[in-house]
């Protein structure tokens, strides 16, 4: 089905007054800008309209009505007059009765009524069609003083920066909608399941952003498609739904908080990081949790909300933690929705070679000299980490690193208690990144500088070798006799 126009605005005038005696208004400057990204995007010119001049007297079914049945979309200026106005809320109903008659209201997982946050208004208080659908904020609050300001072009070159995005955000969903109408399919859904976005707190509001805007860009469809449901019997089984659609899920974890449902003693962030992890016991399934780094936290909730994420082997099996900027972010979840390799990974025992991955911290690279020339000199094959080159070219070599090696042993001297789990984590996923034969041996080496944790540390998931002193071989030989009897068993076998 195609429609005659692909958009119409509909906003309370009161929004569309100018503090600047001459200029245009707030309304007036978003549709330009609008009907211009939308025409760059489609290859030609859209009919993008809003009545200047209603002053709720016109004769609503010979005008507005015809027209609303000829439209693709209705695009929302939210505010506080537009929930109070009897005129918008009524152009609001028409339109939504006329799309329930032609294609319904839902292409897909979009919405043809865009919802645009100029200023905000509670969620209670939005009429009953639009509380489900995501909107698109066109403010920030404050986080130091929980005050309101309106991204708008009179206000300097930031606030004009983050307009213009967040109206591409609009006109590159709404040509989407369009040509899914035009093609009569989704078409985010050839092939690529969806990406869950856990819902985040709003100190993390522009990464969020940030990180949907990536998916979409890339054509991955992100799920959950509308805001969750605020009632406890309905959210949980919402959550537990556009999980099982997709292959992988997202977490952005701030310092606040966040909401706790009526009658819940978790926050939604925490809700849908367990779900998630329930959900990633049925396989194929990916989680990734993303901290800022030196990220500051006051909230005893949430500090304990953390230090369960990094600490909790329930909760981490099956997970990517990262404390590191967001655009390390960015490449892991590329990294993990490239579709695997299809030539098979070499196996390094048809070289005779025994390959000994050994895993430090790149603080540690001068300390370590002693047990890299041991190993080597033991007739091993030592593969090191690299430090230098960008994120993806690192990651790619730790993963080869992980799917050829014979055994691992870490060196657990600079880095931290968190960055040692990281690494056992991903030793437990080996499998993932397609390994053909199984590991020897895996090790934990205790080094200066010496600490209660480290006194403390244990582990089933690898032998540990106390060597606080310095290096020395004796504590090293379980383990090297370990690596030698599993290849002679494998040769034998």
């Amino acid at each position: 089905m195609t429609f005659e126009e692909e958009a119409f605005i509909s906003y309370a005038h009161l929004d569309n007054q100018c503090l600047i005696e001459g200029k245009q208004g707030w309304v007036a400057n978003f549709h330009r800008i609008l009907q211009i990204r939308v025409g760059q995007f489609l290859g030609k010119e859209p009919h993008i309209w809003r009545d200047p001049k209603l002053q709720g007297n016109d004769i609503f079914a010979d005008t507005l009505m015809e027209r609303l049945q000829k439209v693709a979309a209705l695009v929302a200026v939210l505010s506080p007059r537009y929930v109070k106005s009897e005129w918008t809320l009524r152009e609001l109903t028409e339109f939504w009765r006329a799309a329930e008659l032609s294609t319904g209201v839902r292409i897909g997982d979009k919405s043809r009524v865009f919802k645009i946050l100029k200023t905000p208004v509670p969620l209670e208080k939005h009429p009953p069609q639009l509380q489900p659908l995501l909107g698109y904020e066109f403010f920030k609050v404050d986080p130091e003083t929980g005050h309101v300001h309106e991204l708008d072009l009179m206000y300097g070159a930031e606030a004009q920066t983050e307009f213009l995005q967040k109206v591409d955000d609009v006109a590159k969903d709404l040509c989407e909608l369009v040509q899914a109408i035009e093609r009569g399919e989704d078409p985010k859904a050839a092939g690529k399941p969806p990406v869950y976005l856990a819902e985040a707190t709003r100190d993390l509001t522009d990464a969020h952003d940030s990180i949907r805007r990536d998916l979409q860009d890339h054509a991955h469809p992100v799920a959950p498609p509308e805001n969750l449901p605020a009632l406890q019997a309905d959210l949980e089984a919402y959550v537990r739904a556009q999980l099982a659609r997709c292959s992988m899920s997202i977490h952005l974890i701030g310092r606040n908080y966040g909401i706790v449902p009526e009658e819940w003693i978790e926050s939604l962030p925490e809700i849908q990081y367990r779900l998630a992890a329930d959900r990633a016991k049925g396989g194929d399934f990916t989680r990734l949790v993303w901290i800022p780094p030196g990220l500051q936290v006051q909230d005893e909730r949430q500090l304990k909300f953390i230090e369960r994420l990094r600490t909790d082997p329930g909760l981490q099996k099956g997970t990517d933690l990262l404390e590191t900027p967001l655009e390390d972010l960015r490449t892991l979840i590329y990294t993990r929705l490239k579709p695997p390799a299809s030539k098979p990974v070499p196996n390094p025992e048809a070289a005779g070679l025994t390959q000994v991955y050994f895993i430090y911290d790149q603080r540690d690279q001068d300390a370590v000299a002693p047990w890299k020339d041991y190993l080597f000199n033991q007739g091993f094959e030592v593969l090191t980490p690299i430090f230098e080159g960008d994120e993806a070219e690192i990651r790619e070599d730790h993963e080869a690193s992980l799917q050829t090696c014979d055994a691992v042993l870490i060196y657990y001297g600079a880095g931290n208690e968190c960055w040692l789990r990281r690494k056992l984590r991903e030793i437990q996923k080996i499998g993932g990144y397609g390994r053909t034969h199984p590991m020897r041996a895996a090790a934990i080496t205790l080094a200066a500088p010496l600490s209660p944790q480290k006194q403390q540390f244990r582990t089933h998931e690898a032998t540990v070798i106390p060597q606080f002193d310095g290096f020395s071989p004796d504590p090293l030989r379980p383990f090297i006799q370990q690596v030698r009897n599993a290849a002679s068993q494998q040769a034998g076998g």
